[in-house]
């Protein structure tokens, strides 16, 4: 099963450089403020997100969590009012689609871990004492 799980966490990994690109966006087109501080956050919680991914591949809450930002980072320029400037808004439409779309495919691929690996999720938990109840020999 390791060989699946290496296989499909590439998405992950453009996750992270699309996280890191979202949180030091607001550099490059010298946004302060709320827009700037708030695509910082948001990079971060994708990076977070991704590495979540990355160690549990059959855990949806990082996928979940991707596509939520993605999202978000897509509304970024209308809920806080910057798409007058043309740089920072085309960085969030752009930079959240792409992370909307990696956790789409996340989500797929973690689904589909989950049904060939089941250990590999958050929610199954095994008993390592050889199904004995802990304490009784």
């Amino acid at each position: 099963m390791r060989v699946m799980r290496e296989k499909a966490r590439w998405a992950d990994w453009v996750a992270v450089a699309a996280g890191l690109a979202l949180g030091v966006s607001w550099m490059w087109h010298g946004m302060y403020g709320w827009g700037g501080g708030l695509m910082f956050v948001l990079g971060l919680v994708v990076i977070v997100a991704a590495v979540l991914s990355l160690t549990r591949p059959g855990a949806v809450s990082g996928e979940i969590a991707m596509m939520a930002i993605g999202l978000l980072t897509i509304a970024l320029p209308w809920i806080l009012d910057f798409t007058h400037e043309t740089a920072a808004s085309w960085s969030a439409w752009l930079i959240g689609a792409a992370i909307a779309l990696l956790g789409v495919y996340g989500l797929m691929k973690a689904a589909q871990t989950r049904r060939d690996d089941p250990e590999l999720a958050w929610t199954v938990h095994r008993n390592e004492l050889g199904g004995r109840p802990p304490g009784r020999m």
